[in-house]
């Protein structure tokens, strides 16, 4: 039986169906939709949340700015990905903007024929993206303070 994703019968352009980055909602669903096919066994996906603490304090909401690159470099670490052996199709986008406590700030999506390329192609996306995406992340703490965190 012939593997589509093996044998490059689907198109670069084909597996990256979404890299954004945007202050819109992010809908899970619609990420883990966008990546099925039938040819496509599993689909593993990553929900990044704005919680509401931070090492012992009381976040109130988050504002993640961004870089004029990260639209690129999203989509490039996208593809990196994309072109793992056994990966099939990726959605990923993250958030910009002011978000409050229980907000999707980061969601990816990820098919492959077998599990194992999936678990494997999300959590490697995640990590890319948590070190290359020139996004900063403000927390604003209950007690009106606030601090920026993940400034490279």
């Amino acid at each position: 039986m012939s593997d589509r994703i093996n044998d490059e019968r689907l198109d670069s352009d084909e597996r990256v169906v979404t890299a954004s980055v945007g202050e819109v909602f992010i809908d899970v669903a619609s990420h883990e939709d966008s990546v099925r096919l039938s040819e496509f066994g599993a689909v593993v996906s990553f929900t990044g949340v704005v919680r509401d603490h931070d090492q012992g304090r009381r976040v109130r909401r988050l504002e993640y700015s961004a870089h004029p690159s990260a639209q690129n470099v999203l989509a490039h670490v996208a593809e990196t990905v994309a072109a793992m052996p056994g990966v099939g199709r990726i959605a990923v986008s993250h958030r910009i903007g002011v978000l409050e406590i229980g907000d999707n700030a980061l969601v990816a999506a990820i098919s492959a024929a077998h599990r194992g390329a999936a678990f494997d192609g999300c959590r490697l996306l995640i990590e890319q993206v948590k070190l290359q995406l020139p996004i900063w992340k403000k927390q604003e703490f209950e007690d009106g303070t606030s601090e920026w965190v993940n400034c490279p």
